[in-house]
């Protein structure tokens, strides 16, 4: 009896080293500290003349933020509480959310928690400046999901843009965009990073809010393993203040399916750092 005991003992303390070991918890705070290493540019603050460029409906949401006489955003930390739902119709998993991400070089990592049919799931998604891969493992252990590659890449590039025009207004003026004016409350983007270029419209209400971003460059990942370009929405809103910058706090998101939305994310923000 004595044996059996110290031989499950054993095994438990070889699987708890195996998932320490393995945790995609420990990865995203091992590449954020990395990446966190990397010597920023001089500190630069955005004025008048810096967003004079800029279609009308951009320039006002950017002073609506707070952006203007402030320092451009180089990085940020952010938590959310999230719900996101793997199909039409199927129970939310909820989680917390946390997600670094610095523009410059880019990176982006985005770490969820959540638990499906009872068991642990963690998500990571991280783009190293010119590549994506997204981790979806069960229990600690196991990759449901393990993927990268040029589809995967672009699609997170939409990521990038989409979180830039929401969580870092004052980088709206970055080199890499280019805008076309549609109206009065409308305006198109278009990013290009490394091979990749991509393209969203930008939706603002009355206020002068950012309240909706709209793409066709990212792509759904599908049951076999690829990624298939859908319309993309993230309808944002309840804007709040965040240490100065007011920025939009709670929404959506959605991929437009031939059969109608599906809202397969909703995200609250609950902290969020920038420098």
């Amino acid at each position: 009896m004595i044996w059996a005991l110290s031989i499950l003992a054993g095994l438990a303390l070889l699987l708890a080293a195996a998932m320490w070991k393995t945790s995609l918890t420990r990865v995203f705070e091992a590449r954020r500290a990395e990446a966190m290493t990397v010597p920023r540019g001089s500190e630069r603050t955005l004025s008048e003349a810096d967003i004079a460029h800029l279609p009308p409906p951009v320039r006002r949401y950017i002073a609506l933020t707070g952006s203007v006489g402030r320092p451009v955003v180089t990085e940020i930390m952010m938590h959310f509480d999230a719900v996101m739902y793997d199909a039409p119709g199927a129970p939310g998993m909820t989680g917390q959310v946390r997600q670094y991400e610095r523009f410059d070089t880019p990176e982006r990592l985005f770490l969820m928690t959540t638990r499906m049919k009872g068991l642990p799931v963690t998500v990571l998604h991280d783009f190293d400046r010119d590549r994506a891969t997204m981790r979806v493992r069960l229990a600690g252990l196991v990759n449901v999901v393990d993927t990268g590659g040029t589809d995967l890449t672009r699609t997170e590039t939409v990521t990038i843009l989409n979180d830039l025009c929401f969580f870092a207004p004052s980088r709206l003026v970055d080199p890499r965009l280019s805008w076309s004016d549609i109206d009065d409350r409308r305006a198109r983007v278009r990013f290009a990073l490394g091979v990749n270029t991509v393209t969203a419209e930008l939706v603002f209400n009355a206020a002068g809010e950012l309240v909706d971003f709209v793409s066709d460059d990212r792509g759904r990942l599908e049951k076999d393993g690829t990624l298939r370009p859908l319309r993309w929405s993230t309808p944002l809103g309840t804007y709040r203040d965040f240490n100065g910058w007011r920025l939009a706090s709670e929404g959506d998101a959605i991929w437009h399916l031939e059969d109608g939305p599906f809202t397969y994310g909703h995200l609250r923000l609950t902290q969020y750092d920038a420098r």
